[in-house]
């Protein structure tokens, strides 16, 4: 196969949908060897911040000498953002020659036992990283935990970043049923580090952790201002980020042993850190600044709004280019981000999935009649209508962060690859 016939097959995959369970996973696993079983890994779970802290995680490690592999999800723009050792993706023909192997064997599987894209894309990675011989692996969940198909490792630590309303369809309703979810991740007595606040959703992840007999780390936002995370200056920018670098000096500080971590390496980790797409700042050579921040529910409107605040555009307000996908809450997000906006573009994601941006319109004018929106037919039509803006910021979707990437640096990789980001069906086992 070449690399786009192994886009194409995986994109075909997509058909299945998502299937919420391990089994099928372990199975693929099993033919290919069990690679996890050859791996370690921390895995990082959360509503928000798993990208984040992964991203602070891997940093810290690599800068301490560590062959570090880390598994995300979605991607912005390449499919081979999903699968990176010491930062550098996943090659195409890595990919394609990975891909006409699986493609050989799931045609032996029986239909109602086909493995889904995720799960195919999860033990992919496995089989990567463990041909590599990393030696660590950060491990992302996709979606929840307890049945993400992530969840066959054995980790030495786990994580679980924060805890808020998102994909409540699939999760549940409320915050206890949602951290329940997450806290599926928690092992028998392996270390747990989280960062979640509400009262509702900490209970759950305590109890699961003194069920498992678990040793379970409590990060507070009083710990982001501990030293040195109070002064050093990190390329992750906002307090939300701090955070999320209390939660990695805590998983750092239980896994001392088994890779070694000095001060001034952790320092040098966070200072070096990179992920695009959260506050990302793209400035030409004119000064004009826009800013990109995949902020998809209403915790990450809130952490986005906070770091506007507080960040050095703090007296100035941009020009805001909104899209979200319909099963969002939209109405949540826009009510945090409209004060901040001089104006407003809504503009459709590309994707099925997305939000019609006519309806936002009248949510938009009901809850700031002061500030100026309008329509684009298109993310394109939305930046050329804003080029010539001081400040202008893009969010809502990562989705629509992805196609900004492509459109503001072009060339780099085939646009065609942020289709594999569309969920099909969602098939939930019965509780």
């Amino acid at each position: 196969m070449t690399y786009p016939e192994a886009i194409e097959f995986l994109y075909d995959l997509r058909w299945l949908g998502i299937k919420l369970g391990l089994d099928h996973t372990r199975r693929l696993a099993a033919r290919f060897g069990n690679p996890q079983d050859r791996l370690r890994f921390i895995h990082v779970a959360g509503t928000n911040g798993k990208g984040s802290t992964c991203a602070l995680l891997e940093s810290i490690y690599r800068a301490a000498g560590f062959r570090v592999g880390l598994f995300t999800s979605p991607h912005l723009v390449s499919f081979r953002e999903r699968i990176q050792i010491d930062r550098q993706w996943i090659s195409e023909p890595d990919v394609a020659q990975r891909v006409t192997r699986f493609r050989e064997l799931l045609a032996t599987f029986p239909p109602d036992h086909m493995p889904t894209f995720f799960e195919v894309v999860a033990v992919l990675a496995l089989d990567y990283f463990a041909a590599a011989g990393c030696d660590v692996v950060l491990w992302e969940t996709g979606m929840g935990g307890r049945l993400d198909a992530t969840n066959i490792v054995m980790p030495l630590c786990s994580v679980i970043t924060t805890i808020s309303f998102d994909h409540q369809q699939w999760l549940g309703d409320t915050l206890a049923r949602i951290a329940a979810e997450k806290a599926g991740i928690i092992k028998p007595g392996v270390p747990v580090v989280t960062g979640a606040a509400e009262p509702e959703a900490l209970e759950v992840i305590r109890q699961v952790a003194r069920h498992y007999r678990a040793p379970l780390t409590e990060v507070s936002a009083a710990d982001a201002h501990h030293p040195p995370l109070d002064t050093v200056a990190m390329p992750l920018r906002g307090e939300h980020q701090r955070l999320n670098a209390a939660t990695a000096r805590a998983v750092v500080g239980h896994l001392q042993a088994a890779f070694p971590v000095s001060p001034a390496t952790f320092v040098a980790g966070l200072r070096s850190a990179q992920l695009a797409g959260r506050f990302q700042l793209l400035e030409d050579r004119d000064g004009r600044i826009t800013l990109l921040d995949g902020a998809h529910n209403p915790a990450g409107a809130h952490a986005l709004r906070v770091a506007l605040e507080t960040e050095r555009f703090a007296a100035r307000r941009p020009v805001m280019i909104f899209g979200v996908l319909q099963e969002k809450d939209w109405p949540a997000m826009c009510a945090e981000l409209l004060p901040l906006a001089g104006r407003v573009l809504l503009t459709p994601v590309a994707s099925t999935r997305s939000a019609n941006p006519s309806e936002l319109l009248p949510v938009c004018h009901r809850l700031n009649p002061h500030v100026e929106a309008g329509l684009a037919g298109s993310l394109r039509e939305a930046l050329d209508r804003t080029a010539g803006e001081p400040l202008r910021l893009i969010t809502g979707s990562l989705y629509l962060v992805g196609e900004a990437l492509e459109l503001l640096q072009p060339g780099g990789t085939l646009a065609s690859e942020r289709h594999l980001n569309e969920k099909g069906a969602v098939n939930l086992p019965a509780r």
